[in-house]
């Protein structure tokens, strides 16, 4: 196991990238504060499920990281356990498809509010806690659209670029206590959020130009997660990981 005695707090978790990394940490030992917009009964099944598999400890937690306040609500509760908290994985977000033109400010506002600003809040809250045991992984999952571009898609890439920089950013500012900072930046993924927001015909014309011939799979990009937050990244920080299969 990669993550024996080690708590991570996961955000995203009902579905798609989350879903994976919290199977794929589960696996490796770790308990976790699971984040989620919404806890439903499916989720619960889901997280019953993981436990008896692994036997690991899963806090479920439901934060609307559209809200500013429920974000700071969730994050004071979460601390309030009083648990080390080893790991954050800033997962939750949006798509928006819409060229620069036809973006308005308030969609623009929308986007960065759960892209962004909830990711950037949470973080505040829980690196206080990592400062003060000199001790941390943090992985933000961007997009490489926030590299490349994506045209058709400005509010969402604008997003995903500026976790990139905050990120290099708090790498810097945070490796003297022990703390790394990484972004995993995923192409084409096999997840509701791709097939509800990008048709087959486009699926399979990037597909076609990849090496690899295929989109990713969720748990793909979970297991890169799973490295940077383990031991055997102790001295990587302040990077962006592509996984998109050579785009």
């Amino acid at each position: 196991m990669l993550l024996p005695n080690k708590t991570a707090v996961i955000t995203g978790c009902n579905k798609g990238i989350g879903k994976a990394l919290l199977e794929e940490f589960s696996k490796n030992g770790a308990d976790i504060f699971a984040c989620a917009r919404k806890i439903d009964e499916e989720f619960r099944s889901l997280i019953k499920k993981i436990q008896d598999k692994y036997e690991n400890k899963i806090y479920p937690f439901e934060i609307d990281f559209s809200n500013e306040q429920n974000v700071i609500q969730g994050a004071k509760e979460i601390l309030a356990k009083k648990i080390p908290i080893d790991i954050l994985v800033n997962n939750a977000g949006i798509v928006f498809s819409s060229i620069f033109q036809m973006t308005t400010s308030s969609k623009y506002k929308e986007v960065f509010d759960i892209n962004f600003h909830s990711q950037i809040l949470l973080t505040q809250f829980i690196i206080k806690a990592m400062v003060k045991n000199k001790n941390g992984n943090i992985v933000f999952i961007s997009s490489s659209s926030g590299i490349d571009g994506n045209e058709g898609r400005s509010a969402y890439v604008a997003s995903k670029a500026a976790i990139i920089g905050q990120a290099k950013v708090l790498s810097k500012e945070v490796g003297r206590y022990n703390i790394k900072v990484n972004t995993i930046a995923p192409g084409l993924t096999n997840t509701d959020m791709l097939r509800n927001n990008t048709s087959e015909k486009i699926i399979n014309e990037i597909t076609s130009k990849l090496p690899l011939r295929r989109v990713a799979e969720p748990k793909e990009i979970a297991n890169v997660a799973l490295f940077l937050c383990s031991e055997l990244s102790d001295y990587i920080t302040g990077q962006v990981i592509r996984v998109d299969g050579g785009m």
